[in-house]
């Protein structure tokens, strides 16, 4: 086992990891940036490297500097977290290259994956069917026309090397093409260094659902149920939950022998996760596989009670998987918000700042992963996540009361952050029937707005109305106003205005 771990992250990820290897009785290493300096997670480690100044590119995006880093503090091993280096070959190569081991797979199966057109093929060859479209990429418009009208409108355009929301346009006709086709383009260079693109088909009103695997490097593999991540904004995972409001046993073990056969096209090792669209007749798709920790593991950890993280450290030792798949368990049901330092009366700005103060939940049923503390003030420099909030119930319906009670507990002062947004959700009847697709929070925020203008007009009414009846009453009744009011009713009413 290894004795000392640097963990190339930052924020809640690195404090999880911390709190892993302690249990384990592993020594652990933190980098920081300047923005950084005084973050939980470099406080709770054992040791600690600055590398750089805020912005990511001159410090945690730095493979020289955290392989560095690792060799000055003599760790045997390098957890990457999740984001920044997380699934770049490159770093778990330069790993291997420095004799340190990469907590993950293998540079080449990160390399696969993370093409989303190269894993669209490999996966073809061991019958996991993808959304329909192009497995190859797409070099000239003529081509992409040809193609779009054969698959049918509406379509997907998709960056190759995309993730996180980022090179995907949804295109509807023929004359949204065009621009769409640069726009992904571009973006795809901006953010990926790699401006190939692709086709699919767009599935109407989707779920997105993804299945959580584990393998060592013995050829052992187990998949640990699904989690239901169709609830996003933008592209991004907002709730996620465990299990899936629309499975079954035969559907889970259906896509759980798809998620397999996928980790294995890419000789795949460590724990991954691979996500499936699913349409409105419970067929499902291939979309991707995350060659690392997903954000949203705690619900997984919370319903099969396996410790994820640790079982990575284990089967980057050399271990072999401690369980088969008969011996993985379901029991219960867990939920998870996303709390973010934005203000959704703002368009989600972040709203970075200094928290003036801070009360979090807790009780039974209640884990709150987090990497920031009373006093600390959130960089602008990065994502503005402050924690995972995550409950767990016997039912559905209880890991929701339970997620309704605990973010009623949460209370941040000092910086905005979306916890109202969380308690409305929480209370929509299609949400508590688990009736949504991947365009709830579109619709759902469209209808938010659309009563916020009733009750502004509502109010603005009530405003006139009062003003006319005070009006009306300053200069006194008419004798035949009096007569037919009495002066109780009057005076009743006056009460009630001031």
């Amino acid at each position: 086992m290894f004795k000392k771990i640097l963990i190339a992250n930052r924020g809640e990820i690195a404090v999880r990891v911390i709190r892993a290897c302690r249990e384990m009785g592993i020594a652990t290493v933190a980098v920081y940036s300047e923005a950084d300096r005084g973050g939980l997670h470099a406080r709770m480690a054992d040791e600690a490297y600055a590398i750089g100044p805020a912005p990511s590119r001159e410090s945690y995006l730095v493979i020289g500097k955290i392989i560095d880093a690792a060799k000055r503090a003599n760790a045997d091993a390098i957890h990457p977290g999740y984001g920044f280096l997380a699934e770049n070959a490159a770093f778990a190569q330069a790993c291997e290259d420095a004799e340190i081991t990469f907590i993950g797979p293998s540079p080449a199966s990160i390399a696969l994956m993370g093409s989303k057109i190269e894993s669209r093929r490999a996966v073809a060859k061991y019958g996991v069917e993808s959304v329909p479209g192009t497995l190859d990429p797409i070099n000239a418009d003529a081509e992409a026309r040809s193609i779009a009208a054969s698959v049918g409108y509406p379509i997907m355009i998709k960056a190759s090397g995309g993730g996180g929301g980022k090179g995907l346009r949804l295109v509807r006709d023929e004359l949204e093409l065009e621009s769409a086709l640069r726009n992904t383009r571009s973006e795809a260079l901006a953010a990926f260094g790699d401006d190939s693109i692709y086709i699919e088909k767009f599935v109407e009103r989707p779920r997105h659902v993804e299945i959580q695997v584990i393998a060592d490097r013995y050829g052992n593999a187990i998949y640990c149920g699904e989690r239901e991540c169709t609830i996003q904004r933008r592209h991004q995972k907002v709730i996620e939950e465990c299990p899936s409001p629309i499975m079954n046993p035969d559907l889970r073990r259906r896509m759980g022998e798809a998620a397999l056969k996928v980790a294995k096209a890419a000789n795949y090792y460590n724990a991954g996760t691979v996500e499936f669209l699913v349409d409105p007749e419970r067929r499902f798709y291939f979309l991707e596989m995350n060659t690392r920790l997903q954000v949203e593991h705690p619900v997984t950890e919370l319903v099969t009670g396996l410790d994820l993280v640790q079982l990575q450290i284990r089967l980057a030792a050399g271990e072999k998987l401690p369980i088969v798949q008969d011996n993985v368990t379901m029991r219960g049901a867990a939920i998870e918000c996303r709390i973010y330092a934005e203000d959704p009366d703002n368009n989600f700005f972040p709203s970075p700042g200094e928290i003036v103060m801070l009360q979090t939940p807790s009780g039974p049923g209640v884990r709150d992963d987090s990497g920031v503390y009373e006093g600390w003030t959130v960089p602008i420099e990065y994502d503005p996540l402050i924690s995972k909030l995550a409950t767990w119930g016997a039912t559905r319906e209880e890991a929701i009361r339970r997620m309704q009670r605990a973010l009623r507990e949460y209370h941040v002062e000092g910086i905005k952050t979306n916890i109202g947004f969380f308690v409305e959700i929480l209370q929509y009847p299609d949400f508590l029937k688990g009736d949504f697709d991947t365009g709830f929070i579109d619709r759902w925020l469209a209808s938010r707005t659309h009563q916020t203008k009733i009750t502004q007009d509502e109010r603005a009414v009530a405003a006139v109305a009062v003003a006319l009846f005070r009006s009306e009453q300053s200069r006194g009744p008419s004798e035949s106003r009096a007569q037919q009011t009495s002066a109780w009713k009057v005076d009743g009413r006056r009460r009630v205005l001031r």
